[in-house]
């Protein structure tokens, strides 16, 4: 009898053993915002310290494995993993470092995002110079990227980058700026993680200040000469921002405008300076998905965004505020379907005849676009791979579409032949995004890209630091 219970147990204990095995080798399959590109890969590793980003980086070195360098994973080309790799996340790795008002200086782990930094710099009055809509993405995933923003007299990110430390593909920790390493600077902002870990960095800031919000309508003809003469000439218009008509009763015709002008009487500011949450994320949550799912819904959405955001004259705002934007109401969770990103670069005196030729493929194709904002950005000739070959009117769309391969395919279709029209008109289009693109609308879109890929091979010849953006273009 008790050798039959000693059997049963050893059986039990074998059992479980094997259980936690098989639970172990379950692959572990990645995948970003944009849940195109499921991927297999190895290992996931957080890290709060230095130390162990280092040991992490030296382990996978030694054992011949490639890295990946994650955050909130919004870019959604496979920026952020590689098959079989190990993917170092970055988001507990959120410290302020150093912090010195007086020279409007902050200094930050990369894993920090911009919402950590503005509760930090606020109540002294301070704000960004430069980031996206949202404050969610963290600070090392848009260096990454070379993000840009609202405002139109700062270009893109590199522009408020002192310095920042990386860890490079030998596992050695270095210094980078204008002076110091500095043909890593223009390299590793815009690089997309692919010369290493980005540990920490110094950002310049600028005074907070509080705004009039100032929306009206316009027609798209009449954008360029309003936005040269209206906004660009009037310094007290510190941020900017339009958006076009999706609605196909008014496919990009329509559009409206909102400026943000400074107040005169900057001592109210402290009134409205509490740092906002999202507070309309029900209301456009529920109209954004009317536009999903017919013409009707998008022409009613047009109606209701008009009515609920022109007109706003008289409303106050502090930059901090402005720039946080609203990022719930864009979450969506469908079993069969995503909602990808693609954004276009064109020169300022291009846009109208852009619009156009946009038009017609848009009214030709089939393709659930849902949302397109614009938004100005400075010639950039420092990032190697800057977008922005001049001054540049930066059209975001926002595109509902489903997972499958058919679907993908068709999309991918649309959107080549959107970029070829981008291309005509001497524009280019971020790199961020899910691979549609081809290899010869990089190539034209980037003249610098061989540059940047032979830089890559030169600094990190093993290829330590990979992901599927480098696999797909790297050729």
């Amino acid at each position: 009898m008790r050798k039959s219970i000693i059997l049963i147990s050893t059986f039990y204990v074998m059992g479980l053993l094997f259980s936690l095995w098989l639970y172990n080798q379950k692959p572990i399959i990645m995948e970003d915002v944009g849940q195109l590109l499921p991927t297999k890969i190895k290992e996931v590793h957080g890290a709060t310290s230095e130390a162990e980003l280092q040991k992490w980086v030296k382990k996978s070195i030694t054992n011949g494995e490639k890295i990946s360098v994650a955050g909130m994973q919004h870019s959604q080309g496979g920026h952020t993993y590689y098959p079989n790799g190990v993917v170092i996340d970055m988001k507990n790795y959120n410290k302020i470092l150093d912090y010195n008002p007086n020279e409007k200086t902050i200094t930050v782990q990369s894993g920090a995002t911009w919402d950590d930094v503005q509760k930090k710099i606020n109540p002294d009055k301070l704000a960004i110079r430069v980031m996206q809509s949202q404050s969610i993405f963290t600070i090392g995933g848009s260096i990454s990227v070379n993000a840009h923003g609202r405002d139109i007299r700062y270009g893109s990110l590199i522009d408020t980058v002192e310095s920042f430390r990386l860890l490079n593909p030998e596992g050695d920790i270095i210094n980078v700026s204008r002076t110091e390493n500095s043909e890593l600077f223009p390299l590793v902002i815009g690089g997309y993680g692919l010369f290493g870990i980005i540990l920490d960095v110094t950002l310049y800031l600028t005074n907070d200040e509080l705004y009039q919000i100032r929306s009206k309508n316009i027609d798209y003809l009449d954008y360029p000469d309003y936005f040269q003469t209206e906004v660009m000439q009037n310094e007290d218009i510190r941020l900017h921002i339009a958006r076009l008509s999706v609605a196909p009763d008014t496919l990009l015709r329509e559009m409206y405008v909102t400026d943000y002008e400074l107040v005169e009487n900057q001592e109210t500011l402290t009134n409205y300076s509490k740092l906002k949450k999202d507070t309309l994320a029900a209301p456009q949550k529920f109209m954004l998905g009317l536009s999903r799912y017919s013409d009707w819904g998008k022409n009613l959405l047009w109606e209701l965004q008009n009515k609920l955001y022109v007109g706003q004259d008289g409303n106050y705002i502090t930059r901090n505020n402005a720039m946080r934007g609203d990022s719930k109401f864009m979450e969506y969770d469908n079993p069969t379907k995503t909602e990808i990103l693609q954004e276009y670069f064109v020169p300022v005196d291009e846009l109208i005849p852009y619009l156009d030729d946009l038009r017609t493929v848009l009214e030709t194709e089939e393709l659930n676009l849902l949302n397109i904002t614009v938004r100005y950005v400075n010639k950039d000739e420092e990032a190697v791979l800057s977008y922005a070959k001049e001054d540049m009117f930066a059209l975001v769309l926002l595109i509902n579409q489903g997972r499958s391969k058919k679907d993908i395919q068709n999309t991918e279709k649309v959107i080549q032949k959107m970029i070829d029209v981008t291309l005509k008109h001497d524009g280019s289009y971020y790199l961020p995004y899910y691979s549609y693109p081809t290899q010869s609308q990089m190539d034209e879109a980037y003249p610098r890209k061989k540059e940047f890929f032979e830089q890559k091979k030169q600094y990190d010849p093993n290829e330590v630091f990979m992901n599927l953006f480098y696999k797909e273009y790297s050729q």
